[in-house]
């Protein structure tokens, strides 16, 4: 598979926690921030559709007309937003800490909360709130310069794009139907210790792509690019060589 490859980021980050995998995967990797993140400017309606245009419109400004689209987590969603407004453009799939499935209603009433409060206090609180679930215990215990830089990027994101997001994955519809009838070769990757996104998760989205192929990253909790990134440039790597 020789077409570039876009990796879409995770809630609350921004493209650069993908810089890991470029030493492996050089000019064919395309990282473009989400609407209102790192140097991305907003939109206005909380919609991941919304979202999916905005990456659609900065590929045809660079002139990728096709690729394999792929995510971590909201940037996982994104991607599925992808490949329902414009299948043509989607050549393969590379999910990695996400979920095709909508939130629950505890799980959207949570988001909401979330949101409001970025509005009213600011997000200084966020960091310490999200870290025990964004990283692994491993990677807690045993590599502090990463825990430092998630930190980092976190506080790094505007409020308003917080509530933003929190608000369009909460209104994001079931995406298990698209991924069906998309006949896409894909790559499922799930960090083993992700305490955020059951393991169930990973299983119904392989299920739904025929020919799938999927891995489990040991020692490894929700934010595989950065716990993990020379493992997980690798096995991407080898699934396109084989593809």
């Amino acid at each position: 598979m020789s077409d570039p490859v876009v990796l879409l980021h995770a809630f609350p980050l921004d493209s650069s926690m993908w810089d890991g995998l470029r030493p492996a995967l050089g000019s064919r990797l395309v990282t473009p921030d989400l609407p209102g993140f790192g140097s991305a400017p907003p939109v206005t309606e909380p919609s991941l559709d919304e979202a999916a245009a905005a990456v659609l419109a900065t590929l045809d400004q660079r002139g990728v007309s096709r690729a394999v689209f792929g995510g971590c987590s909201m940037g996982g969603y994104v991607a599925m937003a992808v490949l329902r407004a414009a299948p043509s453009r989607v050549s393969g799939l590379v999910l990695v800490n996400t979920k095709a499935s909508e939130d629950t209603d505890e799980a959207r009433a949570n988001r909401y909360a979330m949101a409001d409060r970025a509005e009213a206090d600011g997000t200084d609180w966020l960091p310490d709130a999200m870290m025990t679930t964004l990283l692994g215990e491993t990677t807690l215990a045993r590599r502090p310069e990463v825990e430092e830089r998630v930190r980092a990027l976190i506080s790094a994101q505007p409020p308003a794009s917080v509530a933003w997001a929190q608000r369009a994955m909460a209104a994001r519809p079931s995406s298990l139907d698209v991924l069906a009838g998309s006949g896409l070769p894909a790559l499922v990757v799930r960090g083993a210790e992700d305490s955020l996104i059951p393991a169930g998760e990973a299983t119904a989205m392989a299920s739904a792509l025929p020919g799938s192929e999927s891995v489990e990253l040991a020692g490894v909790g929700h934010l595989a690019p950065l716990e993990a990134p020379e493992e997980l440039a690798g096995v991407l790597n080898r699934w396109m060589e084989a593809g």
